[in-house]
């Protein structure tokens, strides 16, 4: 419990207080230098296109990525689930390590895969004689670029938490609609998925919350460009509160942004409910 208070709810009062004045880097020095000015944060927040641009942004990264993650991982899942052998053993291993490895060293690796002169994917392109891709240049594909790292890497940790919930499946069930003659996909969609509720509701009250939170891809590929398109709601207030040096106003957009995944988890815990006694 106090490691919670310490560093869970102490930093999220310390930015409520914060997000009433204009701190701004002077008043780090000087506590003279730090004004009350009561709701003008977030005043000013809710009148910014670029905030209510960084919202949308998120809001496309949300609907993209989780889908993708909790469809992709739970499919892999159900492949690795049916084999027990060295090579299947290989794989698991093989889909863990991206969600292990440093983000910094994933985007190099993807950077040079995305470059439009020498990358890897443009060569492939140009064997079949298509003309280069601006992957990470293009406003507009810039987005599914970078979204496709982000479902790349997180698909490893989920993959291990559906593969974990497949294996506490009793057989005795799978071994029975077996017996009454039932194939493989009405095995699946009567009894696995079923079975499954809880670690696909995990896997997407979690994932979702990540994704509201989205950075590190796009701060390291792109660093919220071009032209702003891939500017998150968290990118948006990393340049604010440590660029542009507007704690205040930074305070005020992560409190925003705080009440925004509250908001969506608790509706999403609501919604499980009347399913949690099955």
């Amino acid at each position: 419990m106090l490691l919670l208070v310490t560093f869970g709810v102490l930093p999220i009062l310390v930015a409520a207080v914060v997000s009433l004045t204009d701190m701004d880097i002077s008043g780090l020095a000087n506590r003279d230098n730090v004004g009350f000015i009561g709701l003008d944060n977030y005043q000013r927040l809710f009148d910014d296109p670029d905030f209510r641009d960084a919202l949308l942004t998120t809001g496309f990264f949300v609907v993209l990525g989780v889908p993708s993650i909790v469809v992709l991982s739970l499919g892999v899942a159900l492949l690795l689930d049916r084999g027990d052998g060295r090579f299947v053993r290989a794989l698991r291993a093989f889909y863990f390590v991206p969600a292990v490895t440093g983000i910094v060293a994933i985007s190099l690796v993807w950077g040079y895969l995305y470059n439009t002169q020498f990358g890897l994917f443009n060569y492939l392109l140009s064997l079949v004689g298509v003309e280069p891709v601006q992957w990470l240049s293009d406003p507009a594909l810039a987005k599914f670029s970078v979204a496709l790292v982000a479902i790349w890497r997180g698909t490893g940790l989920n993959l291990i938490i559906f593969l974990a919930a497949l294996q506490g499946i009793p057989r005795v069930y799978l071994e029975a609609a077996a017996l009454d003659g039932a194939g493989a996909w009405r095995t699946i969609r009567s009894i696995t998925l079923p079975l499954l509720r809880f670690a696909i509701f995990f896997v997407t009250v979690t994932t979702m919350i990540a994704w509201l939170q989205f950075f590190d891809e796009p701060f390291v590929l792109t660093d919220g460009g071009p032209l702003g398109a891939t500017t998150s709601a968290s990118i948006f207030l990393y340049q604010e509160g440590f660029r542009n040096n507007q704690f205040g106003y930074a305070s005020a957009g992560s409190l925003v942004l705080f009440v925004l995944i509250a908001v969506v988890t608790v509706v999403q815990l609501r919604l499980r409910r009347p399913d949690a006694q099955d």
